[in-house]
């Protein structure tokens, strides 16, 4: 049987890897926009999360005429009122590196003890075919900056966050840990009932509404 192809809205490989290992078991098969020849640059302009990853989402599914799965995340520091929060991607400002946007906020926590350094990862996730949002959810990590960088697994703001319960930064943990336990990986199992039913019926879709019932 031919499965489902749900396209993946990211330019992303870290992400794109990610998503294709939290959705191991799931007989979809994901689409990197790359495999279409698709260049898409979304621009990011929504206030929120949910807001960002709908308008994602919804491009990339009129773009390819295609089911598409988009997520939005970013990291709040509480000690700096939830900065950069949604605009955690571009703060920094274009052409910025990871590495760029980790310095910054190290700066920006520098002499603040542990217990003034907590954070959270928040993402949501969203799916949308051609015509409309399908099913949406969030997923939240808590834990706090470290004070230098440490590891070289993972992406964005990972060698600067502990895990509540971790000694290790995200990006020193091993990757099958990681996808249990990440704000991604939470987000995405709220959804994955809906994908499962989609799975088995591939014309599951404009009925749902967007809890995913």
């Amino acid at each position: 049987m031919v499965k489902q192809s749900l396209l993946v809205a990211t330019n992303n490989p870290g992400k794109m890897r990610e998503v294709s290992a939290i959705l191991e078991g799931v007989p979809l098969r994901l689409v990197a926009p790359a495999e279409l020849g698709l260049e898409l640059d979304v621009p990011e302009t929504g206030a929120t999360y949910a807001e960002n990853a709908r308008i994602k989402a919804r491009a990339f599914a009129a773009q390819s005429g295609m089911l598409a799965l988009a997520d939005d995340s970013g990291l709040e520091v509480f000690a700096l009122g939830g900065w950069p929060g949604p605009h955690s991607a571009r703060f920094a400002g274009r052409g910025s590196s990871d590495q760029d946007r980790c310095e910054q906020v190290l700066r920006r926590l520098a002499g603040l003890p542990d217990e003034q350094r907590g954070a959270r990862f928040v993402c949501h996730v969203a799916v949308a075919d051609p015509r409309e949002i399908l099913v949406e959810g969030e997923g939240v990590l808590v834990g706090r900056i470290a004070r230098t960088p440490a590891g070289t697994d993972g992406f964005g703001f990972d060698p600067i966050f502990v895990p509540d319960g971790y000694t290790y930064t995200v990006a020193e943990l091993p990757m099958q840990v990681k996808n249990a336990i990440s704000h991604r990986a939470r987000a995405i199992a709220t959804i994955r009932p809906f994908l499962l039913r989609l799975a088995r019926s591939p014309r599951l879709g404009s009925t749902t509404d967007s809890s995913g019932r």
